[in-house]
């Protein structure tokens, strides 16, 4: 989140590119660097140059939904072009808050391109499938403490206010919760691990190395499923676009991005694997 420190001053001819570097001037030192990824790519795919006041509702939601689609965090990782977004309009660099035009689409729960069969098999990577093991236990062993939880909420015999009880029961229901959908998704998990079941062609838990054609920069991207999906941390969802783009394709393929700024062209340089 910006700190309290008096934004710097702006007009409304403001590029986007430099209403972006203003923002990052005001935010901790300590939050900058972790907020500075997302609203680069923001910035490159919206066009560094294009004015800000262009921008639309229109295209900030396709931005949230091109790029964070299937991942079960995106709200988390869309609070930086949130709260720049907020800042822009506080600042009268855009006629409206754009912020509000942010949108989530939920992963699809059957059918969809990480699953072999629908509702019969879920791909996971292995290291993926390991974490949700680790997890899986580490909520089965909350289950006496829970039980304990409620007994002590429970002595309390005037039920009418008893708000630990109902607190103790709720958080319950959310860990058995999990625990069912854990329990079914392990059981329905198949791990993709070995180079003679992928092939030549990009699925399942590869990590592609991609340079813009324009600059030759470079990014990486891991493949997984929406479960596992983490946009910090470089993993997209093979329902995503940007998934279902790179999916099927080989080291040397280049492929094109729509965007405001243009079509987006990347080279695939590699295809790393386990």
């Amino acid at each position: 989140m910006p700190s309290k420190q008096k934004p710097l001053p702006v007009n409304p001819g403001t590029s986007f590119g430099e209403a972006a570097t203003r923002f990052l001037s005001i935010l901790s030192a300590e939050s900058a660097p972790q907020n500075q990824q997302e609203l680069l790519k923001f910035t490159r795919w919206y066009g560094v140059d294009r004015p800000i006041i262009k921008l639309t509702g229109q295209e900030v939601a396709n931005y949230s939904e091109q790029f964070h689609s299937g991942t079960h965090k995106a709200v988390e990782h869309l609070n930086t072009v949130k709260t720049f977004l907020s800042y822009c309009f506080k600042q009268g660099l855009t006629p409206s808050n754009l912020a509000t035009h942010i949108r989530v689409r939920k992963p699809p729960a059957r059918h969809t391109a990480d699953t072999i069969k629908a509702d019969e098999s879920i791909i996971l990577t292995r290291d993926g499938h390991e974490e949700l093991k680790q997890k899986l236990a580490a909520l089965k062993e909350e289950r006496p403490k829970m039980v304990e939880e409620l007994r002590r909420a429970a002595a309390d015999k005037d039920f009418r206010e008893n708000a630990p009880l109902e607190a103790a029961r709720e958080k319950q229901g959310h860990i058995e919760g999990q625990i069912r959908d854990l329990e079914n998704t392990l059981k329905r998990a198949r791990v993709i691990d070995s180079l003679e079941e992928k092939g030549l062609k990009i699925t399942m838990g590869d990590t592609v190395v991609l340079s813009y054609v324009e600059s030759g920069e470079r990014i990486e991207y891991m493949l997984v499923s929406s479960k596992e999906a983490n946009i910090q941390q470089g993993k997209i969802s093979l329902v995503s676009p940007m998934g279902q783009a790179l999916f099927n394709k080989e080291a040397g393929d280049t492929l094109e991005v729509a965007a405001p700024s243009g079509l987006l062209r990347y080279k695939i340089i590699e295809i790393l694997r386990k």
